[in-house]
């Protein structure tokens, strides 16, 4: 069932954090200051999935107008083709510190409290630094996934730099059970710096060395002078109209414009005349097509070689449009003409709304966590090309492809309210799906989530959940699919969703497939 308030919400994948961020609410706090002490909770009981070390995105309304934080770190400057080549690397690896780019986050919860929050960051992270300090009990999922990354982290990392990994996650060498009592000193004592410096410390101070040292100790290449040179950065948001509807999605480097592109396609069909096995194929199809686009053309948007307004374009969408038939095709990108994450949302009873997202990547990162900080260093420079001749190829001070991304949406210049599904390439996946959901069938934010999700994953191949209605999977499969079940439930993302109705009411949902929690007031 939905849930319903008046004076606040927040709703993310664990409970002690959404209710963390309602308690700076009921202090006096706005919905910024809310969904950073959620952001910053989440590090600390959901260190499976982000953390301190990670990159972080924002959407927020405030007094009428929707502004865009991107919080993604660059590639150090020392980091090149050349030097890769030198060590011998064909591909970025997933762990060491090859993948490790500037980590935003800190910065992104600083900026947002400066620019937009009521309350001293000291009050604002507060519950955070309790959490980690005093222990909490480790939640279902957050047990599973960390019993899943500590197999996978004893077989993969034998190296002496991942030791303190296994010193901070895995202290009784395995990882802690579910239910049982964990407490994190070391973050308490970062978090506490990162507040009561507004995250200085951590770019130009104490901790910016103590990453330093790190990384120069096992030929890393990240330096303190690319922590003291990094800042994020306010971008205008992008949007396209689905049915009267404006849904927004931060610019590239985030793949937020794939789910803009698969819902322009989309815009040209009529939903309530089509069968529902024939409404999953379409949206199959225009998933594979806007992937297709986005993986051959999204980068730091310096380096793009075609204008987002061009991508967006209905003329664009008309001719990728043309492209889907009755049955599976195999996508291939257009040519325009020239020209392991968490997610939260967060309201308030005066108008303000967040979508934030933030992670490490691929459960705690890169299998780094720095000495002494509790701060688990995420790998998002595994996602950088290093074929010279693609957009996303890597280059020194350059921000990688990414993948997680905040959504919005409004109707008529008013806030409808902040959504989003966290999980890697599922996520622009799993942004139609909740649109769709929510516009064209009409469902409440709840049942919006609840409903089954499907996952495109290359060429033909379909992935299904096991809730998945059988008879339209046959039907999907005689239109050409690859249909496959799945009982990785993770993969296929965890939403939140906060609506604003008319009348001022807030309604929210909260995810099934995670320890999802709304906390109303």
């Amino acid at each position: 069932m939905a849930t319903y308030a008046a004076k606040g919400m927040v709703a993310t994948s664990h409970p002690l954090a959404a209710e963390a961020g309602l308690s700076v609410l009921k202090k006096g706090g706005n919905a910024i200051d809310a969904a950073i002490a959620t952001a910053a909770c989440l590090t600390v009981v959901e260190p499976t999935s982000n953390g301190i070390g990670g990159d972080a995105f924002a959407l927020l309304w405030s007094k009428g107008q929707l502004y865009g934080l991107n919080a993604s770190g660059n590639a150090p400057q020392q980091l090149s083709l050349q030097a890769l080549k030198k060590r011998g690397y064909q591909e970025i690896p997933v762990y060491g510190w090859i993948p490790v780019t500037v980590p935003g986050a800190p910065a992104a919860w600083a900026e947002l409290s400066a620019r937009f929050g009521k309350l001293p960051l000291t009050d604002v992270l507060a519950p955070a630094i309790e959490y980690a300090e005093q222990g909490f009990p480790i939640s279902p999922t957050v047990g599973g996934s960390w019993e899943i990354s500590f197999e996978r982290y004893s077989r993969d990392l034998k190296d002496e730099e991942f030791k303190h990994w296994f010193r901070m996650f895995a202290p009784k060498g395995r990882a802690p059970k579910i239910g049982e009592l964990w407490s994190a000193p070391e973050q308490a004592r970062t978090l506490q710096s990162i507040a009561e410096t507004k995250a200085h410390s951590f770019y130009r101070g104490d901790i910016a060395d103590r990453i330093d040292e790190f990384s120069k100790r096992y030929g890393g290449f990240l330096r303190k002078a690319d922590l003291e040179a990094y800042k994020p950065i306010w971008v205008k948001p992008i949007s396209v109209n689905y049915r009267g509807y404006e849904v927004w999605e931060i610019p590239p480097n985030g793949h937020g414009l794939v789910a803009l592109m698969a819902l322009n396609i989309l815009n040209g069909y009529d939903f309530e005349s089509k069968e529902v096995a024939e409404s999953y194929h379409l949206q199959i199809e225009a998933i594979k097509l806007a992937f297709a686009d986005g993986k051959k053309y999204i980068a730091d948007p310096a380096q793009m070689s075609v204008h987002i307004e061009d991508l967006l374009s209905n003329g664009y969408a008309i001719e990728r449009r043309k492209l889907i038939g009755n049955k599976a095709l195999h996508p291939e990108p257009g040519h325009p003409p020239k020209g392991g994450t968490v997610y939260l949302a967060a309201a308030d009873g005066e108008g303000n709304m967040v979508s934030f997202i933030q992670s490490n990547y691929m459960g705690f990162g890169s299998g780094l966590v720095v000495p002494g900080t509790g701060i688990a260093l995420h790998n998002r420079g595994n996602n950088f090309s290093l074929d010279p001749k693609h957009v996303n190829c890597l280059q020194p001070g350059k921000r990688p492809y990414h993948t997680i991304i905040p959504g919005f949406l409004t109707k008529g210049n008013t806030p409808v309210g902040p959504f989003g599904v966290m999980g890697a390439f599922m996520q622009p996946q799993g942004h139609v799906q909740v649109i769709m959901n929510s516009i064209d069938y009409h469902l409440n934010p709840q049942a919006t989530l609840d409903a089954p999700r499907w996952q495109w994953i290359n060429g033909k191949t379909v992935e299904i959940e096991h809730s998945f209605p059988e008879h339209i999977a046959h039907e999907l499969i005689r239109k050409g699919h690859d249909i496959r079940y799945s009982m990785d439930t993770p993969s296929f993302g965890r939403g939140q969703i906060i609506w604003r109705t008319t009348d001022g009411i807030l309604v929210g949902g909260t995810e099934p497939r995670a320890d999802g929690h709304i906390a109303p007031w």
